[in-house]
């Protein structure tokens, strides 16, 4: 009960770090329809921000929150209503909803409730004047992981589902990683990033326990972790990093390993030998045509559908 304990501290506590450049992105504003609940839980919920110029339907851009505490995280709106590009601010269940409800893993609350997002927000697209075929996700730091997901997965969309929800596609234009953590595997994350310490209680334990139960665990990872899911239909991803490949003096050697991007150049090599289209960039090492992860977001978006 002690060392349990111990872990949701210390997850806790590492969520908030991570969490924080997210919130830090902007001042969320009065959203255009707030609180849309997806699901019957309190967590289950979403906020939606719509150009106030154009006629749409307007593509949107789906942005993840917090995966140990609730939050409904926003990017610079400015970079994406003036392109006549909607956004929606989605919350999800946590790994400490998951944990108090002993669900196993509770890494798959999160999964689902993200997958469950997009489906949610295709069905009701016409509603709301939004371009169902062109449906981003993204998110900073821990909330780029179901983001990820969404995007490497394929379509769970299940035609014989008794919720109509559950039968509309999961499939998204891309995928826009701000600072992000691309696996809950730990013995693949040690490997990109030595010394690394993330992600639990994602598989009900603590990390060390997770590392000694590898070979246990292996058929949950390579169901949940988005680069288990890599194949030459996941959609496009890019990621960003504020930081280079040597951490910088003012800081914190541990908030460096959990943002490095070392982290997706592991899995840029991954997405590679897949067939699948992965951009990496962090300072001195740009990516062409695009001039940052949103304008990465923007240009996918505004594409005509293949």
């Amino acid at each position: 009960m002690i060392v349990a304990t111990i872990c949701n501290v210390l997850s806790i506590v590492l969520a908030g770090v991570c969490c924080l450049e997210a919130v830090e992105l902007r001042a969320a504003p009065i959203p255009t329809v707030a609180d849309i609940f997806y699901g019957p839980t309190p967590h289950q919920v979403m906020d939606l921000y719509l150009p106030s110029e154009g006629v749409g339907p307007y593509p949107v851009f789906v942005f993840f929150g917090g995966i140990w505490q609730p939050s409904r995280n926003v990017p610079d709106l400015r970079r994406f209503l003036p392109q006549k590009i909607a956004v929606i601010s989605m919350g999800t269940r946590t790994l400490t909803d998951a944990t108090q409800e002993k669900v196993n893993p509770p890494i798959s609350f999160v999964i689902n409730d993200a997958c469950r997002a997009v489906q949610f927000v295709r069905l009701n697209a016409a509603k709301w004047n939004l371009d169902p075929q062109h449906i981003a996700v993204g998110g900073s730091s821990q909330g780029s992981l179901p983001a990820l997901y969404v995007g490497c997965a394929g379509d769970r969309a299940d035609p014989t589902a008794n919720d109509p929800v559950e039968r509309i596609s999961t499939k998204v234009t891309c995928v826009g990683a701000h600072r992000s953590q691309p696996s809950i595997d730990p013995k693949r994350m040690r490997e990109w990033v030595p010394g690394v310490k993330w992600g639990e209680p994602a598989f009900g334990c603590s990390f060390e326990e997770s590392l000694a139960r590898w070979e246990e665990l292996r058929p949950i990872i390579e169901r949940w972790s988005p680069e288990a899911l890599l194949t030459k239909r996941s959609a496009p991803i890019y990621f960003e990093y504020d930081w280079g490949l040597i951490q910088p003096e003012n800081v914190d050697e541990m908030d460096y390993k959990v943002h490095s991007p070392a982290w997706a150049l592991g899995f840029q090599q991954l997405a590679q030998k897949a067939g699948a289209v992965c951009h990496v960039q962090f300072p001195g090492h740009l990516v062409d045509r695009y001039k940052d992860v949103w304008d990465f977001v923007i240009q996918q978006l505004n594409a005509p559908t293949p």
